[in-house]
């Protein structure tokens, strides 16, 4: 289609050196044809040219000491993408592959998961290129505090609530927070994710991973199946993978992988889930320490790796489960995962699939989950920390955990309902992107030009 392909050019012009971000547009876009197809309005309105533009772009200098005293500089963003149907919402990354097109393409991707949650929130991402790992908790601090006296002015809780992502934790948090509250003197819900002791919400820590084994179970039960007996490949060591873990042996599945930057841990008895806890949330070191608990664990070195893809998705598995960072698979990663017997996948972090092995798995017609559906369960858990936050209560894990639940099944049943309305029902791509895009399309017509 002429149309989109234009609007993929001009934005490629317009924005340039951001592939991750033209990636995640054209994914969208190319899903989104038999939808452009049939109702005309949407390219009379002008609303992939809108839609694909931010509607802020906020970009800054972070000037903090280390604890030798010396100055360091980092760059800090916060892309606010789209409004139409609330507050900005997305997270912060603080890591050092973080540069504007890595912003871009998460904020953008963060649209149509926010969409897909059928909760009032917009769009929108932010962090720096600042890597919390090795620093003392006083040099975080001073980062924080130093990145939150410029965001604070472009923030509140109803204009744009940030929550965490990679390298932000509750302790991050905590330390923006509190910077807030000190630079403005207001004690209000404007981030998520905060210590339980002071409006964090139960459940949110666990809610990604949490939520994305919620849309594998979704997905195999419209098959038949489920989880129970399943062997799993879990990607990842940070709060995704972690209660990815958990979740599925609650659910009777057997993980057998994880993984960090260092390497890839294969336990094929089962992921030790305590002293991963005990290495990532406690030690935070390398899951080569994992050796000290099970020695007869298998650890493979990054450096290791096939050159074509990563050691975690080598292994005879009934489901995986990406969730680490995004391009993570590879179309090589995919072809091993469908001729070891993989026959769901359910994405954890954004992204995590390059469009090839995307391609794999839509062409095999098993149970796929994309991130922007299968990983929202940690979105959707935020803003109910912000009703909990208005409200001034908060629920039981409980509660929050049987909202989540719900929630998770009603994105499944947006994707796959249009997926099936433009005959493609094996295609949750199509769905999802369909599903998101529809319903801020047209709550931007109806809000006139903006």
């Amino acid at each position: 289609m002429p149309y989109v392909h234009d609007t993929l050019q001009r934005l490629q012009r317009s924005s340039p050196a951001q592939t991750e971000f033209y990636q995640a547009a054209e994914e969208v876009l190319d899903s989104i044809r038999p939808l452009l197809d049939k109702d005309k309005h949407y390219r009379e309105e002008g609303i992939i040219e809108r839609i694909v533009e931010p509607e802020r772009q906020i970009m800054f200098r972070v000037v903090w000491h280390d604890d030798a005293g010396r100055v360091q500089v980092n760059k800090g963003y916060r892309i606010q993408f789209n409004s139409a149907l609330g507050p900005y919402k997305g997270g912060l990354r603080f890591h050092p592959s973080v540069n504007a097109g890595i912003i871009k393409f998460l904020g953008f991707e963060q649209i149509f998961k926010n969409a897909l949650t059928g909760l009032p929130i917009g769009g929108g991402k932010g962090g720096s290129d600042f890597n919390p790992k090795g620093r003392s908790d006083n040099e975080i601090m001073r980062f924080c505090q130093a990145f939150m006296t410029e965001l604070y002015r472009h923030i509140g809780a109803t204009v744009d609530v940030p929550a965490g992502d990679i390298g932000v934790g509750a302790r991050e948090i905590g330390y923006l927070y509190g910077q807030y509250k000190r630079l403005t003197g207001s004690y209000e819900g404007v981030l998520t994710g905060k210590g339980l002791k002071w409006g964090g919400s139960l459940a949110r820590k666990e809610a990604t991973g949490y939520g994305a084994v919620y849309f594998a179970q979704n997905m195999l039960s419209d098959k038949g199946d489920h989880l129970k007996d399943k062997v799993c490949l879990v990607s990842g060591a940070g709060n995704v993978a972690i209660y990815t873990i958990e979740k599925l042996y609650e659910l009777g599945a057997l993980p057998v992988t994880c993984s960090d930057s260092q390497g890839t841990i294969y336990d094929k008895n089962g992921i030790d889930l305590a002293a991963l806890k005990e290495l990532k949330e406690q030690r935070r070191v390398s899951l080569e320490h994992y050796l000290e608990f099970h020695p007869d664990a298998e650890y493979t070195p990054s450096s290791h790796y096939p050159k074509d893809g990563h050691a975690v998705w080598r292994y005879k598995a009934h489901a995986a489960f990406p969730s680490a960072t995004q391009n993570e698979l590879t179309e090589a990663d995919a072809l091993c995962l469908l001729e070891n017997g993989v026959t769901c996948i359910s994405e954890g972090a954004n992204m995590p699939s390059t469009a090839e092995a995307v391609d794999r798995f839509i062409q095999a017609r098993i149970c796929y989950g994309p991130g922007k559906a299968a990983n929202a369960g940690g979105v959707a858990t935020s803003q109910l920390e912000m009703a909990q936050n208005a409200s001034m209560t908060q629920w039981t894990f409980e509660d929050v955990d049987q909202r989540l639940k719900g929630i998770m099944a009603g994105i499944y049943e947006r994707s796959v309902s249009a997926a099936r309305e433009f005959d493609h029902p094996h295609n949750l791509v199509l769905g999802a992107n369909i599903a998101g895009f529809r319903k801020v399309a047209d709550a931007m017509i109806e809000q006139g030009l903006m």
